[in-house]
């Protein structure tokens, strides 16, 4: 019965702190860290200790899932070399330096033991980092910093494997770099096919309730064969959640979608202050260790806070070349933007034009001429276009798709630069956080100064989340990052044009316009403003319903011309969400309507 009421009020407790915090403007995780600590202190609260399989199992997989179902698969692929090398590479840097500086400050630990310690701390949480986004961060920033918090926690711990592993046995660089590889391309190969099998059976389920209560297990499903196997089971949680998000549109009614993202905020909502809480918790029961074992709390805090402030320099001496080399390669991609938009036009006209009679050679023919004249696409000996009446109209619209995607990522480089203003919040924005608490209490209880090592760590992702959490929204001011709402706005025209141009074409083609012609007028104007009144479209019954049945086409159309600019990347991601969201609103109430 305790047990029951002590959850509750954690329940009640989550709740009520972030609707304050929403108010004040005040980070919920840094809210409960604090109480937690203050109620862990309590004489009458027993000393609290959570098993961190639980972390590691119940709480990282389904939060890193549903990380990855909201995050646009277009940002990750679009960032993927910045993400893939702060996940992977820089975790690696950040172990080696705080391992030997571990090993020099802590007596009594070998070197194995220091990185091991320094694997720990090098990963920036998913959970933590979403305090970036919810505070205002750019959108290319948090994409790239919630792709690595998504990742680099598959590197930290295979690498903290290896490092325990060493401690007894010793492994090589080697072992180490075939493990690692083993543990990604095996959890990517796992995860991928339950995102695909999770989408096509649910998408042959009709009560949302049920589809949304088999997305709980999907991370599972995709976490627990991947580590029996000997891979990262978040890596294979992540990936699993990057293939249903990218697929949710095309598989999923909008029912099922709008009921998968309620419940999974719920579930978000609270996992993420239950496991800030419990760091809070856990507190008195590490000082309290440490103290037992003489080694004294304030040590703890000095080797934290010096190797948070490690971590940070580590971080920035490897953000700022890596970030000035992707936007150089950014600025000498620009240079080929003139003859990518000619070639695009001239395949675009080709396609127009053509027999649509599918030629299945003519991909081969294509992609030669891609590659030919030293990758000048499809160049003559003259120098001009080659001639492409043998390239069959279907092939040229994959081509010429490719095309538009290309000079879609160029722009969106030359647009959304990270500069030094951005370079530095991306530096600050990695935060430390529960991963590193849980992973800190992995350590083998043989483990010479352990106590003092998972204080360590504890103080690293406190004070990570304190300092860095609470300077963050001041940070993004002083930068002054916020995104241009005149640009926004234009875009966001051209999107509607697209979309009113969809409709148009539809209404063109339906039998049923021709029928009611009368029923143009009423779909403009539907169009144009949100109209509940139903008796406005008519008594007739058969007229409501071909007005019903022309609006749902409508929107089918639109939303697979959503799903086309999302392809081609012409758009921002933001935008495109926000607009597939207000199609799937709309489609609910008409549902609605049909269910009267």
């Amino acid at each position: 019965m305790e047990k029951v009421l002590l959850v509750v009020v954690a329940v009640l407790v989550i709740a009520a702190v972030h609707d304050l915090a929403s108010r004040v403007r005040v980070a919920p995780a840094l809210v409960l860290v604090v109480i937690g600590a203050v109620v862990g202190v309590l004489p009458f609260v027993p000393t609290v200790e959570v098993d961190p399989e639980w972390i590691l199992i119940g709480v990282l997989p389904p939060l890193l899932y549903a990380a990855a179902v909201s995050m646009p698969t277009m940002d990750f692929r679009r960032d993927f070399v910045a993400i893939s090398a702060l996940s992977v590479l820089l975790v690696v840097i950040s172990a080696v330096v705080l391992g030997f500086f571990f090993y020099a400050v802590i007596p009594g630990i070998g070197l194995a033991t220091g990185i091991a310690l320094g694997a720990i701390v090098s990963p920036t949480d998913a959970v933590a980092t979403s305090i970036a986004k919810k505070m205002g961060a750019p959108a290319r920033v948090t994409a790239v910093l919630e792709g690595e918090s998504m990742l680099n926690d598959a590197s930290a711990l295979v690498l903290l494997r290896a490092a325990v592993a060493a401690t007894a046995t010793g492994v090589s660089f080697g072992g180490v770099a075939v493990d690692f590889a083993y543990a990604v391309v095996v959890a990517v190969a796992i995860g991928g096919a339950i995102g695909v099998l999770n989408l096509l059976v649910r998408s042959r389920i009709a009560d949302a309730t049920v589809n949304t209560a088999i997305s709980f297990t999907v991370p599972f499903l995709a976490y627990l064969p991947a580590e029996e196997l000997g891979a990262s089971g978040l890596v294979a949680a992540v990936t699993a959640g990057l293939v249903t998000g990218a697929g949710a549109a095309r598989f999923l009614t909008p029912a099922h979608r709008q009921s998968d993202t309620q419940n999974w905020r719920t579930v978000e909502l609270i996992l993420e202050g239950g496991v800030f809480l419990l760091m809070g918790l856990e507190l008195w029961g590490l000082l309290v260790s440490v103290h037992n074992e003489h080694t004294g709390v304030h040590k703890a805090v000095i080797i934290g806070l010096a190797a948070l402030a490690l971590t940070m320099t580590v971080r920035a001496l490897y953000v700022a070349p890596l970030l000035w080399g992707i936007n150089r390669i950014a600025r000498r991609n620009s240079a080929k933007l003139p003859y990518l938009r000619e070639m695009g036009q001239t395949i675009a006209a080709h396609a127009a034009a053509s027999d649509p009679t599918p030629d299945p050679d003519a991909a081969g023919r294509v992609r030669r001429r891609i590659r030919s004249r030293r990758g000048r696409v499809g160049r003559g000996e003259d120098g001009t276009f080659a001639d492409l009446s043998d390239v069959g109209p279907e092939t040229a619209r994959i081509y010429g798709a490719r095309i538009r995607r290309r000079v879609a990522d160029i722009n969106y480089y030359l647009s959304t630069p990270i500069g030094p203003k951005e370079g530095t919040l991306v530096v600050w924005a990695g935060m430390r956080g529960v991963v590193t608490v849980a992973a800190a209490q992995t350590l083998p209880a043989a483990t010479g100064s352990r106590s003092l090592l998972v204080l360590t760590a504890f103080v690293v992702a406190a004070a990570s989340l304190l300092i860095q959490s609470g300077s963050l929204p001041w940070l993004i001011r002083r930068l002054r990052l916020a995104e241009d709402s005149d640009d926004l706005a234009a875009e966001r025209d051209r999107l509607r044009t697209e979309l009113d141009r969809t409709a148009k074409r539809v209404m063109t083609e339906s039998d049923a316009i021709k029928r009611f012609p009368w029923l143009r007028g009423r779909l403009e104007q539907m169009a144009r403003e949100a109209d509940a009144d139903d008796e406005a479209v008519g008594s007739a019954r058969e007229y409501r319903i071909q007005f019903l049945d022309t609006r749902k086409a409508i929107i089918a159309a639109q939303r697979h011309t959503l799903i086309r600019l999302r392809r081609d990347g012409t758009y921002s991601s933001a935008l495109l969400t926000r607009e597939l969201k207000q199609l799937d609103a709309e489609e609910i109430s008409l549902d609605m309507r049909t269910a009267e």
